[in-house]
């Protein structure tokens, strides 16, 4: 099965300085990968993403945020939060992420690729309704389930997040919606300090799954294993989104997981595995943390050759 490959050049915009985690070497780190990789690079069908409108942003969050993003970035940039800035360029930049999405959204129920890997920043997971948190401006896959569902082409999305943070943003972006499911393994305790196991959302739909630092690799993928097992109870999803986050690989600088490269295959193979049986294979993945570069690069690679 072809894969697709969707980015823009418009994501390396969003300038935060090289002394930030979040930085354009990330993405960088990405073809410098596939390029030593040239079988996997054939194969794969590159798509250059289109931009997220304004209307579509909405889906998740609160339209005046939407434009005071705008804004500032048209006024030169700016500081979003703490950790969130924003510059002339990140306009452009988030609103390319999120429409990578939703283009890969658009191919997954077309003809083909039914799966695709969206190499885009800045990161998602972690923006609120009304505003940035932890790198993170809009909820690009957040965005992506309420547009799959807006446009009737999912009813059911299953949304698994392996980012070494939990995904604070896109559960609260998603929990009230029933038919929405959300798992995310996350390090506990540790930033931003919520998804406790026993935080299931209004619709019991969200499965938390808190685990320690430095543990060994197979009670990570063990645990989230279970909980996809256990979201996917009596339960079939239309579409499958994965937030790719690759900080939880030992050796990240902003976290303390242990999963290697093969675990990520496994992770993905299983996923790759189950959305056969529940929606033709239909997985659209997003890159969210992993700050590592060539770590990342490498990661993205052995994920993108997984999908197939």
């Amino acid at each position: 099965m072809t894969i697709g490959y969707i980015s823009h050049s418009d994501c390396g915009r969003h300038d935060t300085g090289w002394n930030a985690p979040e930085h354009v070497g990330r993405l960088r780190a990405i073809p410098r990968a596939l390029r030593e990789e040239p079988e996997l690079f054939a194969r794969i069908h590159h798509v250059e993403a289109r931009h997220a409108t304004a209307e579509e942003l909405a889906l998740a969050h609160d339209p005046r945020y939407v434009a005071h993003v705008r804004e500032l970035a048209a006024s030169g940039g700016g500081r979003l939060d703490a950790d969130t800035l924003a510059s002339e360029g990140t306009w452009d930049a988030a609103t390319a992420g999120a429409g990578a999405v939703l283009d890969a959204i658009d191919l997954a129920f077309g003809s083909e690729p039914r799966r695709s890997f969206c190499a885009i920043r800045p990161p998602g997971h972690h923006a609120l309704r009304d505003r940035a948190m932890g790198f993170c401006i809009f909820g690009n896959v957040a965005i992506g389930a309420h547009y799959a569902r807006a446009k009737q082409l999912a009813e059911r999305v299953l949304i698994v997040d392996w980012d070494v943070h939990h995904g604070n943003g896109t559960q609260a972006l998603v929990e009230a919606t029933r038919d929405i499911h959300f798992v995310s393994m996350h390090q506990w305790p540790w930033y931003p300090g919520t998804g406790a196991a026993d935080d299931r959302g209004p619709h019991r739909n969200v499965w938390n799954v808190p685990m320690r630092a430095s543990l060994a690799p197979a009670e990570y993928v063990d645990a989230l294993t279970g909980a996809i097992e256990a979201a996917t109870s009596g339960f079939t999803p239309d579409l499958v989104l994965i937030s790719a986050g690759f900080d939880c690989l030992e050796g990240d600088p902003l976290g303390a997981f242990t999963l290697e490269f093969e675990h990520i295959e496994a992770l993905t193979k299983l996923l790759v595995e189950g959305a056969s049986s529940w929606c033709d294979g239909r997985i659209v993945s997003v890159l969210e943390g992993g700050y590592a570069p060539d770590r990342l690069g490498i990661a993205c690679v052995r994920h993108m050759a997984a999908l197939e």
